[in-house]
């Protein structure tokens, strides 16, 4: 294959007309374009990431449509918002369906049972049932529409523990515990303090993303943003503005080519084994009969494994333990050979499970470094080559990290994809490796390019050439594209689970000749199908000599 300088020469005379490069700048995605994201501008967005000030807005346009509509208050519109999971197509409907049941439900009587008005002014003192003093009619307070006083003071340490509990506010009633009237937020703006004021505030705000059908929270760190997914519009994948990148559906990380489904397993075992598999290794032995882990932390070498097995065995030698002789002090070769072959079947699965955990754990670790590099490059190398190089011509440096970080990603949830796909399935999991791997060179490629040479411009720039930041810039643009076309075809071919892959067929692990599914030896070397997979046991154990004669027939035919 061609170098990298190689692949871009044919762009160089393009380059080095400086109209043409003045006419190129608008092709690149200005820093502070809203969303700042690549796959905004290459692809169609399935969501939208809300602010806060986004969501306080709905909450609000909702809010005056219901009250308008139905012709009560602010407040009471909120309650049946809330009631309806924040629909104002289902308030609708349930409210001119049964509007009697409706009222009853949220607590918005008419006219309640009891009600009655009080002329303000006068001497004459009621009692606050709460605690039983006197007061003036205007020192006393009830819900709209409620015939229970209460006095200020007991209004406001009501409503404070209540908002201090939690939710549950949001459906405060009247401290009665015969009254069903709902306490909405014109109480609270009357009476609460200023603290209260804005812990309600919040809940409100949480109740409308975390009621509202489409709408979650990015789980990002410290971010407080939210995204509405469009239904039916394909990939749950979304990035939020805090540049954290999530599953919408199960709000894990995103992991784009593998399901749900099978990073739920994935996390589970990693849960489960992540943590164990060094200390099994390391601190326990398998039990000679059943192969469970023991561990061994006082006592004897006499070890007698947990029913219902019971095996008593030397825990050196591993072999059965007898009172009266003890052998396991001379070295036995065959004895020996057999204790470790036993012992690495033992380890195979943890081995396996080992080799694409560290490699998943890998390229994540790589993909969060990559989103810290973004951000120290544009706060400090940027700003430095900002003052040379005009702001809107850098763009493709930002492009370049955030398909860098992607591309990390995609790589990850390979190794996940790679762990659960099926060993008998030779043909695709051969397949599956070479796209991976073509995957991880190209995407070295681009973090080379990226990474190094744009530190030339940066360690002294009275070198800078605008001939040679030209051809720089084209050439990380062309190579952000190609990687990100190649990751994303990949992404696709592993979620169509390969299918393009001629399963009838299988490929020779040495000479490389197509055979019929059917056929267990290559037709040209004669080589076994899969020699190093799961064949025949004497054949594996014949491998070396198989290979040596193998390689022999090849070279004849060569």
């Amino acid at each position: 294959m061609d170098s990298d300088d190689d692949m871009y020469d044919s762009g160089d005379a393009e380059d080095a007309d400086s109209d043409n490069d003045d006419a190129e700048d608008h092709t690149f995605i200005d820093k502070d374009t809203d969303g700042a994201d690549v796959d905004a501008a290459s692809h169609e967005r399935s969501y939208t990431v809300l602010e806060e000030k986004d969501i306080r807005q709905r909450i609000h346009n909702d809010t005056e449509g219901v009250s308008t509509l139905l012709s009560v208050s602010r407040a009471a519109a909120s309650l049946l918002l809330g009631r309806y999971n924040w629909s104002v197509n289902g308030v609708q409907e349930a409210w001119f369906n049964d509007e009697e049941g409706v009222r009853k439900a949220v607590g918005l009587f008419e006219n309640p049972a009891g009600s009655y008005s009080v002329r303000t002014g006068g001497t004459r003192l009621f009692i606050c049932s709460i605690c039983f003093e006197n007061y003036s009619i205007d020192s006393l307070k009830s819900t709209t529409g409620c015939c229970h006083l209460y006095c200020t003071t007991c209004w406001k340490s009501y409503i404070s523990t209540s908002i201090d509990g939690g939710p549950g506010c949001l459906t405060l009633r009247c401290p009665d515990p015969s009254c069903s009237m709902a306490v909405g937020g014109d109480m609270i703006e009357l009476l609460a303090s200023e603290e209260d004021k804005g812990k309600y505030d919040r809940y409100v705000l949480r109740s409308y993303v975390e009621q509202t059908k489409w709408i979650k929270w990015c789980p990002g760190p410290g971010c407080e943003c939210a995204v509405e997914y469009e239904p039916g519009s394909g990939s749950y994948d979304v990035r939020c503005l805090c540049l954290h990148r999530f599953c919408w559906n199960c709000a894990e990380e995103a992991h784009r080519p593998v399901d749900c489904d099978t990073v739920a397993k994935w996390m589970l075992k990693n849960k489960d084994e992540a943590a164990n598999t060094k200390w099994i290794l390391v601190n326990s032995k398998p039990c000679p009969k059943c192969k469970r882990p023991i561990e061994k932390n006082k006592g004897c070498m006499h070890v007698t494994c947990s029913a219902p097995c019971k095996y008593e065995f030397c825990w050196l030698c591993l072999g059965e333990f007898h009172n009266t002789s003890f052998a396991c002090n001379r070295y036995n070769k065959d004895e020996h050979a057999e204790d470790e072959r036993r012992r690495d079947m033992a380890k195979k699965p943890i081995q396996r499970y080992a080799h694409y955990y560290e490699r998943w754990a890998a390229n994540l670790s790589a993909m969060r470094r990559a989103v810290a590099g973004l951000r120290r490059t544009e706060t400090t190398k940027l700003e430095k080559l900002g003052k040379i190089v005009p702001e809107s011509r850098l763009a493709f440096v930002r492009e370049a990290w955030l398909q860098i970080a992607e591309c990390r990603r995609v790589l990850s949830w390979t190794y996940a994809y790679g762990y659960y796909l099926d060993e008998r399935e030779f043909a695709k999991k051969q397949f599956f490796e070479y796209l991976q791997g073509e995957a991880e060179a190209g995407l070295e490629r681009l973090h080379q390019c990226t990474v190094k040479e744009l530190k030339d411009y940066l360690v002294d720039d009275t070198d800078y050439s605008d001939t040679n930041f030209r051809k720089f810039r084209a050439k990380v643009s062309s190579l952000t594209t190609v990687t990100g076309n190649y990751f994303e075809n990949l992404v696709k071919a592993l979620e169509n689970g390969l299918s393009d892959v001629d399963v009838s067929r299988w490929t020779c692990n040495l000479c490389t000749s197509l055979n019929k599914r059917s056929t267990m030896k290559c037709k040209m070397c004669r080589t076994g199908k899969n020699p190093f997979g799961q064949g025949n046991k004497k054949k594996r154990r014949e491998r070396g000599t198989e290979t040596k004669k193998s390689e022999e027939k090849v070279e004849r035919y060569k």
